[in-house]
Formats: structure tokens, sequence, C-alpha cells
């Protein structure tokens, strides 16, 4: 899986590569949870300091089940917030399995 930031556009593009797991759903979000993870991990791997997280959970007013990937450190003056802002029309990971990438929002 490769993960590049693109913060001109705003966008987190994610390219599947040889190997790479396939997401599968057991119930609504549950694909997109694992692909967020291995998103998070990549990062992770690059350098960025983040943690994959519930939005609600940080005070959000969206769905309780939808998730998120932001900086550890939100009071500091680079915060980072990836999330999939058509989380209610596609499920991330099934979309990911079907086309080979991505484009999660960068807010």
């Amino acid at each position: 899986m490769k993960v590049k930031l693109d913060f001109d556009k705003h966008v987190c593009e994610v390219t599947k590569e040889k190997g790479d797991p396939r997401f599968y759903s057991g119930s609504w979000g549950d694909a997109e949870s694992r692909f967020l993870y291995h998103v998070k991990q990549q990062l992770v791997k690059q350098g960025c300091d983040v943690i994959k997280k519930r939005m609600w959970k940080d005070g959000h007013l969206v769905d309780d089940s939808q998730q998120y990937i932001r900086s550890r450190n939100i009071n500091s003056d680079d915060v980072l917030m990836i999330y999939n802002s058509n989380y209610a029309i596609v499920d991330a990971g099934e979309e990911f399995n079907k086309s080979g990438f991505y484009n999660l929002t960068i807010a």
C-alpha cells in the first residue's frame, strides 16, 4: 500500500500494491476500519505521529461509527486529520478493493 499526502489538493492518495490485503466487511464500516488501520500504519512508517479514532469521541457531530486518522497531539501547530468524506455513501475499504486506489480527505 502506497500512501501519499497531497496538501495542495487536500487529499491522501492510497494506491494498492501487489500483496496488499483485501478489506472485507461483516457489517457496515468493518472494511473501512481495517483500511484506515493500514493507512495509519503506513503513515507511521513515514514518520507521522497519528492515531485512528472514532470522530464522535473527539466531540464531532457525526455518526458514532465514523472513524478518522488524526495527529496524536491536537494542540500542536501541525495537526493532520484524514477522513472519508463519502462515508455515508461508500465504504473506503470496499472501494479500495474494487478500484485499487482511494482518495481520503485531509482537513
